[in-house]
């Protein structure tokens, strides 16, 4: 069906292993905006959550962007306000708003520049702004500070709750079972965890970091839908999880087979959005972009 109907899938690592099978291209935040505007395909099937659908749909006006389904949201995308936007406009001189990629069309329409865990510190540290409002998740933020510690940051009281709930105590237990192995951690992670890695990256830089090591066990403190191109990737590797209890993200796990072969039957669940905040929202998309190559 997508040979026939043109339509290019992609996926981010957290969906399931039988969606990554039938994907175009698989990969994080970044690299599917990207991808999204460099394939020449006019239609596009983005397999994540909603805020990756918005995005390729900001970037990418003239495609038609469906998803298997259009309730996988992320409630971290929600837990900003532009209110509180606004409010610190208003209280600080030189402010700089960046948001994460993880949020809604309707908080990128309000800020100066979007960023993802691969490019945050990047951008923020060639920033001109004295002052930063980083939200809408706290723990990257914090990460983004002690790395360019030279600015001032307003943090917003966000968070991804599959890494937010790795503990300190969860990756100690982890490490007393597996004592060889190396800790690499998203940096979503609380700093508390953060300060045990033995590297810290976004996905793909996780799934590098893992690949190019030469440890052979490590404790992974991010969703477990990377595990499936950890062990690709390193056959002879072991990976083990920091909690007890999965890392799942269960609006990822929303995407299944069934739902995609019946988006594509139907060209159905399409991404519509607003002229004007589409318009809003793709600029500090398309400054991201500029700034990160």
């Amino acid at each position: 069906m997508k040979k026939e109907k043109n339509v290019a899938i992609l996926s981010h690592y957290y969906v399931t292993d039988d969606i990554k099978s039938i994907s175009d291209h698989i990969g994080d935040s970044y690299f599917l905006a990207k991808k999204a505007v460099e394939i020449p395909h006019k239609n596009i099937m983005l397999c994540g959550v909603s805020f990756m659908g918005e995005s390729v749909k900001i970037l990418n006006p003239e495609k038609t962007v469906i998803m298997p389904d259009l309730d996988a949201g992320c409630p971290m995308a929600e837990m900003a306000s532009v209110e509180e936007i606004y409010r610190m406009r208003e209280t600080y001189d030189d402010l700089a708003v960046v948001c994460y990629i993880n949020s809604t069309a309707e908080l990128k329409a309000h800020v100066d520049v979007c960023v993802t865990s691969s490019n945050a510190v990047k951008i923020v540290k060639e920033l001109p702004q004295k002052n930063i409002y980083f939200i809408p998740d706290e723990n990257l933020g914090r990460y983004v500070a002690r790395m360019v510690p030279e600015k001032n940051y307003i943090f917003n009281e966000g968070f991804c709750h599959v890494h937010a709930e790795i503990s300190k105590a969860d990756v100690k237990n982890a490490k007393k079972e597996h004592p060889q192995a190396k800790i690499i951690a998203h940096p979503e992670c609380k700093l508390e965890v953060l300060d045990m890695a033995d590297y810290i990256g976004s996905t793909s830089g996780i799934i590098d970091f893992a690949s190019y090591s030469k440890a052979d066990e490590f404790i992974v403190c991010t969703e477990i839908g990377v595990f499936h191109e950890l062990k690709t990737n390193n056959p002879h590797k072991k990976f083990y999880e920091a909690m007890n209890t999965k890392q799942i993200c269960p609006n990822m796990k929303k995407n299944t087979l069934a739902k995609a072969a019946f988006a594509l039957e139907n060209f159905s669940n399409k991404i519509e959005m607003n002229k004007s905040e589409r318009l809003e929202s793709a600029k500090p998309l398309d400054k991201m972009l500029q700034m990160a190559k």
